[in-house]
């Protein structure tokens, strides 16, 4: 019992409680900013922690965890401008709901949804910590790539009616993400070799940011001095019992995956998304309304990312191995304090970790009840008119482009991805697929050549376990589960 009242003491004194909260309210504006992304957030006030006590830090640079990975939603939703690669899935039916006048309803739906899918990875981070962490050190190169070619599967799901299209523009993002030195044999490829910013490779945060907001921007200067038709109601900031049903039924399911994916070291958050906008997809009861505004559409990808927050804190707890690149700079924060994460921490320091495990909690708490607080100031974004707001929306593409990695060479790239995605748009390709290459494709590529180089080039090595067999499974489910369901029904009529 003492040691219940230790930890919630720990986790509920004012300062902490400021601390978190000042947190979660700068990761939501940091993951509102496209380019500046939850890993900058976390790094940028890491220094701010250094004159804290353990509990203290940790807990705010959770609060800007959490913050930031809901915040990018909310430019996702009302500029079709991703705040961070997490929130790429959520644009595209969070700005299509957007666009027919009901933004609040997506903005409550990501906000509830993102709480829910937190909520599932806090009660994981609880449950089954070390059993969740073992099981992440199975993984092997095999079982990687798999990963990531499940991952790439779901291109088919979010191209809409045009798949091939979105299959063709899945495939360049592929080819982009080669340019560079390999990371296997360090040969130079697609780049010229006196050109150091090619070698380096193309960041896929600048092209995101060129095809979905800057795309948006030069599109709007077509129609920048018209008047505006769709404007936001803000009647259905609470979702409603139609719209809550398909939340509890799909955001919950997503959370889990996602906290899955999170004690995954280098899965995270992006990747947590589309795998929950295709398992969305997949257990939709309307999934032809996918890409037109779909509220489950929503609700998939948001409690996919937000599940992956508590997931990848389980393997940096449990093991000291970090499951993205935000629970990397922990553990520096946590080394900084004297700590050193690994099974001795829950002997050693078992009130710190309990209250990490409680500040999660309250963490996902707090950035719920300020989404929705913030609900009606966000939307006020779609008030602002054209003239104003697309010359912001250029600004905010070159510093976030720029910001990466001080790189004027990042700023063309972007405005390069722009200009691309703005004529992709007028003859309706679907830019979301090239994302989604550029993120897995060298996961795909660099797994797939080192499990065979570790069998000796004997492809058996894709068949050798129990978790392999079931990425394969959910392979053959991903591209064939639509047709199997389809001829079901048939037979059934």
């Amino acid at each position: 019992m003492s040691l219940f009242v230790e930890i919630f003491t720990t986790s509920l004194t004012p300062m902490v409680f400021l601390y978190m909260a000042i947190g979660v309210l700068s990761g939501i504006c940091i993951g509102a900013l496209p380019g500046l992304t939850a890993t900058m957030g976390v790094a940028l006030l890491l220094p701010m922690t250094f004159g804290m006590d353990a509990a203290q830090g940790i807990l705010m640079l959770l609060g800007i965890y959490c913050g930031a990975i809901y915040g990018g939603s909310i430019s996702a939703v009302l500029l079709h401008t991703p705040g961070t690669p997490a929130s790429a899935a959520t644009a595209i039916d969070g700005y299509a709901l957007s666009q027919k006048g009901e933004a609040g309803r997506a903005l409550g739906t990501a906000t509830l949804s993102s709480y829910i899918g937190g909520l599932v990875s806090v009660a994981c981070l609880w449950l089954i910590s070390p059993l969740l962490a073992k099981l992440a050190l199975k993984f092997s190169s095999a079982e990687f790539f798999l990963l990531a070619v499940f991952g790439l599967c779901i291109i088919g799901n979010i191209s809409g009616e045009d798949v091939e299209k979105g299959l063709i523009c899945g495939c360049i993002g592929v080819l982009v993400a080669c340019v560079g030195i390999d990371s296997v044999t360090s040969y130079i490829r697609f780049s010229p070799k006196d050109n150091f910013n090619f070698m380096n490779g193309i960041n896929y945060i600048p092209i995101m940011i060129g095809l979905f907001a800057m795309s948006q921007a030069f599109e709007n200067i077509e129609s920048i001095f018209e008047e505006e038709e769709v404007q936001a109601k803000l009647t259905n900031i609470l979702p409603k019992k139609e719209d809550l049903k398909k939340i509890i039924r799909i955001a919950p399911l997503t959370g889990l995956i996602g906290t899955f994916i999170g004690i995954i070291p280098g899965a995270g958050a992006d990747i947590g998304s589309f795998v929950g906008y295709n398992v969305a997809r997949s257990i939709a009861k309307e999934p032809e309304l996918f890409g037109k505004g779909s509220v489950e559409a929503i609700s998939g990808p948001e409690g996919g990312n937000n599940g992956v927050t508590g997931g990848a804190m389980i393997p940096m707890l449990t093991l000291g191995v970090p499951g993205d690149a935000v629970t990397a700079i922990m553990i520096g924060a946590l080394t900084i304090q004297g700590l050193t994460p690994g099974p001795m921490l829950f002997s050693t320091n078992k009130v710190l970790v309990y209250t990490i495990f409680l500040g999660m909690f309250i963490a996902n708490t707090l950035m719920c009840l300020f989404g929705f607080a913030g609900i009606r100031l966000f939307t006020k974004v779609l008030s602002v008119p054209k003239v104003i707001l697309t010359p912001a929306i250029f600004v905010l593409c070159i510093i976030g482009s720029y910001a990466m990695k001080n790189s004027l060479f990042d700023v063309w790239v972007m405005l390069i991805a722009g200009v691309v995605g703005y004529f992709l748009a007028k003859v309706k390709v679907p830019t979301s697929p090239a994302i989604l290459g550029l993120i897995l494709g060298p996961m795909a590529e660099k797994n797939f050549r080192t499990a065979l180089l570790k069998s000796g080039g004997s492809p058996s090595v894709f068949f050798s376990s129990a978790i392999a067999w079931f990425f394969i499974f959910l392979i053959f489910i991903s591209l064939f589960g639509g047709k199997i369901k389809a001829l079901l029904f048939q037979k059934k009529n």
